[in-house]
This record gives structure tokens, sequence and C-alpha cells, in this order.
């Protein structure tokens, strides 16, 4: 793939998880040599912030020109003060491509060998080691940038090949030469919103998937209860005006569509009344966590439709400190490493998602609860009642999983600690955000493994193999691959990771 310009999210997954290789456009590349060559010339009788002065609230000392290099090397050296786990490599090869896209704006005055060493970590899976913990999100990720940094300097280490080794090995082996400071290239790879952009996108990304896992699963419970179709009808959420409702219902038809289970109202409930009857036999209408589905995932659904378009808006923004401007000749200092859109957004993300988990939580235990179902064994249990547990044993491992996605749905956007000596007096904690909201995405596929096992529990002791529809008898026939049908009491856990890591290729 040649990059240019704009960068679209699907162009992130070609790369990222399709592992495509990237080109770099020559009018790219004669766009960053003009800001490099404007950068150099302007700065030479002004105080421009990051080229001749301190950072932070020591912006007030001046450097010598016989310093700034070292200036630079001492940024990057001393912010490298990461810890915690590190971050996966998908997210760190996501963060790596959204820094090169930004510096390939030309507002940033870095030298080309920048952007090239980034292409070439990229296109050879080098993966730098990036700590989830160090950033606070107002200038940026600061402390994990400069874990970028660090090895695009030579120093550090990588994961390469599936091991942990000195960047200055890898680079030897692959013969790759690490870059000379010529101006800012320190601040200007460090000042920015790359890593909880990086990250965000991979949110984006599964939490995509998790919507059509559980759009998908909720229709599979829909056919086990046999219910109606009113609820997911065009003309009922056609009456309430949210595009992400909709498009649930939608979605929900679609999968349907061939069922032999789901019934119409008119065929049943509308045919007769009888006035003796003062219970009725069928369910007048399910409960919520069947039947409100369009209208509990349709938010889903328009939040992450509006955190991909301000993701997409980060990364192809000017997000580093100052920005340089060649077509105005002038280089401007302000704010634009701030992280708040993307820490909001993950707040957001993370929010939604946890409502995705409460749902098939209590679909799980709709199936589970033999008394409010009438119509399964307990626990779905295909054994012997009092002897065998069936599924009794993993919902204590989904209700214990959703609870801690609810307590991590806590806002980080709000949680702003003033740091270096009060000069940001106000961050964005976005860092943090993105990855709290990947964890509770885990969490997701976590509780969504254990609702899948479950139904193919259920259709089995209903016998319902082939009256599901071809999209629900799809996901039985891929889990019945992973787990068989099962009455005796086994250890689950193999199986619950097996099936996880099926959804996730889904």
């Amino acid at each position: 793939m040649k990059i240019n310009n704009f960068l679209e999210l699907k162009d992130f997954q070609k790369i990222i998880v399709e592992n495509e290789k990237i080109e770099l456009d020559d009018a790219l590349l004669a766009r960053i040599e003009a800001s490099f060559q404007f950068l150099k010339e302007f700065s030479k009788n002004k105080v421009i912030y990051g080229v001749n002065t301190g950072f932070g609230p020591m912006a007030q000392f001046k450097i010598n020109d016989e310093d700034k290099h070292q200036l630079q090397y001492n940024l990057i050296r001393s912010h490298s003060s990461g810890i915690g786990n590190p971050l996966p490599a998908e997210e760190v090869k996501a963060c790596m491509l959204a820094r090169l896209n930004t510096l390939s704006l030309g507002n940033s005055g870095v030298h080309q060998s920048v952007v090239n060493l980034l292409k070439e970590l990229i296109n050879r899976d080098v993966t730098p080691l990036i700590f989830e913990h160090g950033g606070v999100g107002a200038s940026g990720d600061l402390v994990q940038l400069a874990h970028l940094a660090l090895v695009l300097i030579g120093e550090g280490e990588v994961f390469y090949k599936g091991e942990r080794k000195s960047t200055k090995e890898v680079f030897a082996i692959e013969g790759l030469e690490p870059i000379q400071v010529e101006i800012r290239e320190g601040l200007a790879l460090m000042n920015g919103t790359s890593v909880m952009s990086g990250i965000g996108i991979v949110n984006a990304y599964k939490a995509n998937q998790l919507t059509d896992i559980s759009i998908q699963l909720s229709c599979a419970i829909n056919e086990i209860v046999q219910a109606y179709d009113d609820h997911l009808s065009e003309a009922l959420n056609g009456t309430k005006r949210h595009y992400g409702q909709q498009k649930v219902a939608e979605r929900m038809r679609a999968h349907l569509a061939d069922s032999k289970l789901i019934r119409k109202r008119e065929d049943h409930l509308y045919t007769h009344f009888e006035e003796q009857e003062k219970v009725f036999k069928d369910k007048v209408q399910e409960y919520y966590s069947l039947r409100c589905v369009p209208q509990i995932l349709g938010p889903v659904l328009d939040t992450l439709e509006y955190t991909e378009k301000v993701l997409e808006n980060e990364i192809n923004s000017a997000n580093d400190n100052p920005i340089i401007n060649v077509e105005d000749q002038h280089v401007y200092h302000g704010g634009n490493f701030h992280g708040d859109y993307i820490s909001l957004e993950m707040d957001k993300l993370k929010l939604v998602v946890t409502k995705l988990t409460m749902l098939a939580e209590r679909q799980l235990n709709y199936l589970l609860n033999s008394k409010i179902n009438e119509i399964l064994p307990p626990f779905v249990n295909l054994g012997k009642l009092g002897f065998n547990f069936g599924m009794q044993g993993v919902q204590f491992t989904a209700t214990s999983t959703t609870a801690e996605s609810q307590m991590l749905s806590n806002s980080m956007y709000v949680h702003s600690i003033p740091n270096n000596n009060d000069n940001q007096d106000i961050v964005s904690m976005g860092t943090n955000a993105a990855v709290i909201c990947r964890k509770v995405i885990e969490n997701a596929f976590e509780v969504l493994t254990i609702e899948a096992i479950t139904i193919v529990q259920a259709i089995e002791y209903l016998g319902y193999q082939d009256k599901v529809s071809s999209s629900t008898k799809k996901l039985y026939d891929e889990i019945r691959k992973i787990i068989p049908a099962f009455s005796d009491d086994m250890v689950m856990y193999p199986y619950l990771e097996k099936v996880k890591k099926y959804l996730k290729t889904m």
C-alpha cells in the first residue's frame, strides 16, 4: 500500500491485521523535506520551543547551539520510563503507523529518515518495547512514544520473531541504521496522541467484531425460545429515529431470514381470543434481554461509528507541538498533542462494550435459569440433574468478568491529575482510557464465549439443529468442532480458550 495523505481505518486493518506492506509516496517525502528545510532556516535566530529551549516548565531555559542535538537525546532517554505489561504487537504497529502518518503531513519539521525507519520497522515486524503505564495524555503519549523514539535512535529493546531482543542486535541482523537527530526529531516523535490512537484503532476493530457476535447470539436465543418477529420488524424499529437501532434490527432480520423457529404474532396470539382464558400458555412478550436487542445494541453501533470517525480524524491530524506551517512561513505554538478527543471516545466505547457484556450475561442467565425460560433443564444440563452440573460452573466466570467490566467503566476522561510542576495542569489520561477499554473488550469476548457454548448446548437439548437459521447453524457447527456435546462433567477452561480464539476470527 502506498501512503500519501489520508489513511482510513480500513487501511490500518490491511496493514495491522492482514500484514500488507507499505510504501511512501514521493509527494509525501517531498512534503516532509520542505517542512524540514523550512524549520532549519526559520529557527536560526528565533526562540522555538523544543529546538533551542528546554521542555515543559523548563522551556524558559535557552539551549546553546552546540547542545541542541544532545538535548533531543536527553529527552528521549529520560522519558523512556514506562513500566507494566508491554503493549501487544498489533497495538504498537498501529501506533507506529499513526505516528508515521501524522509526521508525514509536513507540520513537524522532521528529517525523512524518521518516516523511512518507521516504514521499515512496520514492514519487517520489528516491534518496539512500549509499556502500558507511563502516559497521562497531555503532551501526548510522552513516555510511551519515548520508548518508540528510543528504538529509532538504536537503543532500547524490541520484539523480533517472538523474542525480546536489544534494538542494536536486531538492527544489525536487519541491516537497519538508527536515525540521527537533526533539529527536533525527539520532541516530534514524543509529542502526540499516536499510542492512544493506535490502541484505540485496535479497540474499535475488536468492538466491531463483538457487536457482530452479540447480534448473532441474540438471534440464536430468539430462535431457541421461538420468539415473535415483530420486535425485529422494520415497521416497529422505523418508529424510533436512531440509525443504530434500525441497523441492528435489519441485521437480525437478515440472520433470521431462513429460520423455522421465529414466529409471527398474527399466526398465534392474533388468531383467537377466548373469554374464559385467564392465563395464556404462550408468552405475550419476551424478557427485555431478548426483545430489546435493537434498542440495547443500537447505541453500541452508533457510538462505535462516531468513535471510528474521531480516531480517523486524529490519525490524519498534526498532533505535536509546535506546528510547522510551510505555507504561512510560520511556527505555531499550542496544544494539539492533548488527548481529550481519544480519551473521551475510549471511555464511551468501554461503556457500550460493558453494556453489550451485560446483555450477554443476562441472556446467559435466561438460558441457565429453567424457572424463567421454562423450556431447558437447569444450567442447560444434558446429564443427570443433581449429579451433573452442565454450565453451572462457567456462569460464575461470566458473572465475575461482567462485574469487573462494570467497575472498569468508570471514566478516565474526568480523572485528571496535574503534574510536571503543574505545567500540565489538566490532562486527558487518554492512554490509560485506551488500555482499560482494551481490557473491557477482552472481558466481553470471554463472556460471549460462555454464552455461545451455552446456546449450542441448548440447541442440542431441544434438537433444533435443522430448524435454526443457516447463520445460527454455521455457528453451531463451528463450535461443535471445538467442543463436543457433553452430558458428563469435564474441565472447561481449555474449551473456553479455543472458542474465544474462534470468536476473534469470525
